[in-house]
């Protein structure tokens, strides 16, 4: 059925629920997994003003927090995989839209399914915030299993 299936993560508990339905998913089919992270870009300065509250943090040293974060995340996805004997390979990136980064990854991985997490958010908070799965399915070309 499934070959290849990206599993989006971002750490969080939730997160966490999908990477244990994409592990099993990939264990019972004999699909590889590919765990992605997309990390957070360096803050903006739209206003002046609040310069000299992150001055003392450079985008170089950024960029490395990031990086140990997301090496952080992606090990626990790499554990939990081996643990169940399916092969994953992990990657991150810092894209400015993650739902891009996501359909990047699954895109140049070959996988034949996304899977992630929603929370769920509704009314304003979903209108405001927006949703990073609500962009993957409405713009993936596979098949996306939500988890929820």
């Amino acid at each position: 059925m499934f070959k290849h299936i990206l599993v989006s993560t971002d750490g969080s508990r939730l997160s966490d629920k999908a990477v244990a339905m994409a592990v099993g998913i990939a264990s019972e089919t004999g699909a590889r997994l590919t765990a992605y992270h997309a990390t957070d870009p360096f803050p903006a300065m739209v206003y002046p003003e609040y310069a000299a509250v992150l001055d003392s943090l450079r985008s170089d040293e950024w960029a490395e927090l990031q990086e140990k974060r997301s090496q952080r995340i992606l090990e626990k996805c790499r554990t939990r995989a081996a643990k169940a004997g399916v092969k994953c390979q992990t990657i991150s990136g810092s894209p400015l839209n993650p739902f891009e980064g996501i359909l990047a990854a699954a895109r140049k991985s070959g996988c034949d399914l996304i899977v992630m997490a929603s929370h769920g958010r509704r009314g304003i908070k979903a209108l405001v915030l927006g949703s990073e799965t609500g962009k993957v399915l409405t713009h993936s070309k596979i098949p996306v299993l939500v988890c929820r």
